[in-house]
């Protein structure tokens, strides 16, 4: 018997559709918070249409099209869950809709210089100086000083990346040992 489009599906049902075991499902939520099945007593997931929809875009992006985790993470973020749903089903117009409608709203990103990560991209500079170092001429030199106010934010964010980065290539490092 074959349930109607709009039903909650189990995870089995959803593994065998999408052709990937139910563990990789598990492993998604923990990675992508926007998907969040109905849970019910005993731990039993039921997805909703919309939840399978999302998860049929996460795995074209990832298995068909070669992105990384972080990728579709960046993804979901910028454009949101109905593009990527939009990718499961090949819907071109609705994407390039999705993608005009986020470039409207974008705005120059951010750093709050309290907290440890960088939100947003930090940009590198044009001069070719590195972090406000080493330009051509000594009288260009920034005067170095110990403390916090004597690093710029934008340099302060270029650093905040590398470290984020680097703290993540040890955790992949990690999970290989």
């Amino acid at each position: 018997m074959d349930k109607s489009p709009d039903a909650f599906r189990t995870i089995s049902e959803v593994a065998d559709d999408l052709d990937l075991p139910q563990h990789v499902l598990r492993f998604w939520e923990t990675r992508f918070p926007q998907i969040k099945p109905l849970k019910r007593g005993g731990g039993r997931r039921y997805y909703r249409p919309d939840d399978v929809e999302l998860l049929k875009g996460i795995r074209h992006l990832l298995y068909d099209q070669g992105y990384t985790i972080k990728g579709v993470q960046k993804l979901l973020k910028s454009n949101g869950n109905k593009f990527v749903m939009a990718v499961a089903t090949g819907d071109v117009a609705t994407m390039e809709a999705l993608v005009a409608a986020n470039a409207a709203k974008v705005e120059e990103p951010k750093v709050n210089l309290d907290e440890d990560q960088v939100v947003g991209r930090a940009k590198a500079r044009v001069s070719g100086r590195f972090f406000g170092f080493g330009s051509a001429t000594s009288e260009d030199a920034p005067e170095i000083s110990v403390g916090k106010g004597s690093i710029a934010k934008e340099d302060r964010a270029l650093l905040q990346e590398a470290l984020f980065d680097l703290l993540e290539c040890k955790r992949l490092l990690d999970q290989v040992r």
